[in-house]
């Protein structure tokens, strides 16, 4: 996969802390931001297909309990799950 070149203007505060988080992490800033904006987009594409795969067992958990047909199982709330990137460090 190629690479594009992506320019920002940052305030110069926010500039200090991601140097700072890199530091930590022995990094640099642009590998810090690459990895950071990486998870993010890694969680929001998780989450959409926990939510698609709800929507699709949803309707169909509505459609047994309409006809009498659940097993009795306990629901789990969807909040109950760990975000994807909490283990990653």
């Amino acid at each position: 996969m190629g690479s594009t070149v992506l320019s920002l203007r940052i305030d110069g505060e926010l500039l200090d802390r991601l140097r700072s988080h890199a530091a930590k992490r022995g990094m640099s800033v642009q590998d810090y931001v690459v990895r950071t904006l990486i998870r993010e987009d890694f969680d929001e594409r998780f989450q959409t297909a926990v939510d698609e795969t709800e929507r699709f067992y949803g309707e169909a958990e509505e459609t047994a309990e309409a006809a009498g047909e659940t097993d009795g199982a306990a629901a789990v709330s969807p909040h109950a799950h760990v975000r994807p990137s909490a283990g990653i460090a």
